[in-house]
C-alpha cells in the first residue's frame, strides 16, 4: 500500500512541479523534473529556458496551469540545445514533439532554429517542419541545408506511411471508374460485381452462377483519366495542412492516370507543379504566414481547368478570405456548374478541430460544396470517392459520424 502511495505521490510531483508538491527527487526523476521545469515552470530565478528575467507566477505543469515566460531566450542557445537532448533521453518521440511545439510557441524558440547545431538536436515532426517553412525566407544559408535535412526526414516518413495506401486507393478507384462489359482477360473481370449481376442465373443443382454479363475493369489507361488541383492556403494556421498536402501532391503526381497540379497562395499565387517530383522542393516553395486571397487563387486555378467534368479541385483553407468574398463564391459556383468536383478542406491534419470562417463555409454549403476537416489517414479514401464521382457531402457526413463514433 505504501509503495502504491509513494508511486502516486512521485507522479503527482512530476506533474505539479516543486511549487505544487514538495517532494525530493533523485536520479532520472530529477532529470525529468528539470526538463519539465525548464519549459513549464515559471519563477524569478531565471532557471528555465527563458534565462534571467523569467516571468513570475507559480505552479503546475498540467494543461490548465501552464504559465508563459515573459523573458526572451537571450544567449541561451547552448542551454536549449542541452535541453533538447535531455528531453529526447527522458521521453518518447511523441512527447518530445509536443514539448518542442510548446517551446516554440511559448518561449520564442523559433529564432534559435536558424542555427544549424540547434536543428541537429531536434526531433523531426510535422509541426517543426511548419515552423521551419515559416522561417525559410530569413534562414541563413548555413542553416538551410540542416533545415532541408529535417524536412526531408519528415516527408520520407510521411511518404512511407501514406504513399502506398494513397496509390492503392486512387488506382483502384480509377479502375472501378472505368468498368467495361467486355473484359479482355480473366484478370480484368470484377468477379464480385459479375456474380451479383448474374444471381438470377444461379443453378442450384450445379451450385454455380451462369454469367450472361461480365463486369470488368478496363485495361490501365495511358490517357489521363482525372485532373487534380490542390489549392493550398499558406496562412500560418494552415502549416500542418500544407505539409501533408505537399506530400500528397507529390504522391498523386506519381500516378500516371492523374494530372496533378499544386498551387499555393497567400496574397499572391505560386504554382508548384514543376517541383512535384520532390516534396521537399514543394514545401520550400511555400511561404507560410502571409495574408489570404482565396478569390485570386481560385481565379488562377480556373485557368488550369480544361476538362471541367474530369477535374477534382481541392481547396485546403480555413476560408478566412482577405480578398473579394463575393467573387470567390461566384467562381466556385461557376466551377460546380461546369461539372468540376469541388472539395473544401478546412484542414488536412491531425491537429483536431480547426478554426474557420463559418459564414463562408455556410455559403459554400449553399453551393453544394461541403466544407470539412480531414485527417491524412482518410485523405486517400476521400480522393477515391471523388474519382468515382460519389457524393462528397454524403462521404463527409459518414466520415464525420464515424470519427465521432470512434
Amino acid at each position: 500500500m505504501n509503495d502504491e502511495y509513494d508511486e502516486r505521490m512521485r507522479r503527482w510531483r512530476l506533474v505539479l512541479g516543486d511549487a505544487g508538491l514538495k517532494l525530493p527527487l533523485s536520479g532520472a526523476d530529477a532529470g525529468v523534473d528539470a526538463a519539465l521545469g525548464a519549459l513549464y515552470d515559471s519563477g524569478g530565478d531565471g532557471g528555465g529556458l527563458g534565462g534571467p528575467g523569467g516571468g513570475g507566477g507559480g505552479g503546475g505543469r498540467d494543461g490548465q496551469r501552464r504559465t508563459r515566460r515573459q523573458g526572451g531566450l537571450g544567449a541561451s542557445a547552448p542551454r536549449v540545445a542541452r535541453w533538447l537532448g535531455d528531453i529526447r533521453t527522458y521521453f518518447p518521440a511523441s512527447v518530445v514533439q509536443v514539448m518542442q511545439k510548446d517551446a516554440i510557441e511559448r518561449l520564442g524558440l523559433a529564432r534559435l532554429l536558424l542555427e544549424p547545431e540547434m536543428l541537429d538536436a531536434v526531433e523531426p515532426d510535422v509541426h517543426l517542419v511548419g515552423t521551419l517553412l515559416s522561417l525559410s525566407r530569413v534562414m541563413p544559408e548555413q542553416a538551410r541545408e540542416s533545415a532541408r535535412a529535417v524536412v526531408r526526414a519528415v516527408t520520407r516518413d510521411l511518404e512511407r506511411r501514406l504513399a502506398q495506401r494513397t496509390r492503392s486507393a486512387v488506382t483502384g478507384a480509377l479502375n472501378r471508374a472505368s468498368r467495361t462489359s467486355r473484359p479482355r482477360r480473366p484478370a480484368d473481370i470484377d468477379w464480385d460485381r459479375t456474380i451479383r449481376a448474374n444471381l438470377r442465373n444461379y443453378l442450384p443443382e450445379q451450385r454455380t452462377v451462369v454469367p450472361e454479363r461480365l463486369v470488368g475493369y478496363a485495361r490501365k489507361q495511358q490517357a489521363v483519366a482525372r485532373d487534380v488541383i490542390l489549392c493550398l492556403d499558406q496562412s500560418g494556421s494552415m502549416a500542418s495542412s500544407v505539409v501533408y498536402a505537399g506530400v500528397f501532391g507529390a504522391v498523386l503526381a506519381s500516378v500516371r492516370s492523374l494530372r496533378t497540379s499544386v498551387v499555393a497562395f497567400d496574397t499572391s499565387v505560386a504554382d508548384l507543379t514543376e517541383q512535384l517530383s520532390d516534396p521537399v522542393d514543394v514545401l520550400f516553395g511555400t511561404q507560410l504566414g502571409g495574408g489570404t486571397d482565396i478569390n485570386q487563387a481560385v481565379a488562377y486555378c480556373q485557368r488550369l481547368i480544361t476538362r471541367p467534368a474530369s477535374t477534382i479541385f481541392v481547396l485546403v483553407s480555413d476560408l478566412f478570405e482577405g480578398g473579394d468574398r463575393d467573387a470567390m463564391l461566384h467562381r466556385i459556383a461557376d466551377l460546380t456548374a461546369a461539372g468540376t468536383q469541388v472539395i473544401a478542406l478546412l484542414a488536412l491534419s491531425d491537429d483536431g478541430a480547426p478554426g474557420y470562417d463559418r459564414e463562408n463555409a455556410a455559403a459554400l454549403a449553399g453551393l453544394g460544396v461541403t466544407a470539412f476537416a480531414c485527417t491524412p489517414d482518410a485523405f486517400p479514401d476521400l480522393m477515391a470517392a471523388a474519382i468515382e464521382r460519389r457524393d462528397i457531402t454524403q462521404w463527409a457526413a459518414k466520415y464525420q459520424a464515424d470519427a465521432i463514433g470512434s
